[in-house]
């Protein structure tokens, strides 16, 4: 599973340009990834080798990852300390378990220097294993993303990765011509 889980990762953090300074957003139920219906069936097992494989690439790409609580803790989000407050993120009280948060969240929170919680992000990809919904977590304009392997353990993979709004009418450009014309606004 955490092999999957990188390779994953890895075609996410390629296609959406992940680097120094972006976010990712992780949302698993690892139920789902074991078979059962999500939150039903939580294994800690199952999120250390979810988090290893995840941990990885993130290690490899240098970008920084944030994981989604379950709906018992509003979905909120375990981060470093130090990324919630150079974001100005409002942090949030609790320390998820298995029982109320998830166990991805509860084995991400352990394997943190300085964990906490905040109550939102808006994120510049995210992962979700076994259809948990973290577009909430997301920056417009979401790009959907499909990883070539479409599941890990039983649990189906969906991924995106977000690029800006584009804005302007049918005058707008979009990419930088190659050559200057006689076509600029003056």
């Amino acid at each position: 599973m955490a092999a999957a889980t990188a390779a994953v990762t890895r075609e996410l953090a390629e296609a959406g340009k992940l680097g120094p300074g972006k976010i990712l957003v992780v949302g698993a139920s690892t139920s789902e990834v074991a078979g059962v219906r999500i939150g039903t069936g939580g294994a800690l097992e199952v999120a250390q080798q979810l988090l290893q494989g995840i941990t990885q690439a993130a290690a490899e790409f240098g970008f920084h990852t944030v994981y989604q609580c379950c709906e018992h803790l509003n979905r909120s989000l375990v981060m470093e300390r130090s990324l919630l407050e150079s974001l100005g993120l409002r942090e949030v009280s609790a320390v998820p378990v298995p029982g109320a948060g998830g166990s991805m969240a509860a084995a991400a929170y352990r394997s943190m220097a300085d964990p906490v919680l905040a109550e939102s992000i808006q994120a510049h990809a995210g992962i979700d294993i076994g259809e948990t919904l973290i577009g909430m977590h997301l920056r417009r304009v979401a790009v959907p993303f499909r990883p070539s392997l479409r599941y890990i353990g039983a649990a189906r993979v969906n991924a995106a990765w977000s690029r800006p709004p584009l804005i302007g009418g049918e005058r707008a450009v979009y990419r930088a011509p190659e050559t200057s014309g006689s076509a600029n606004c003056d």
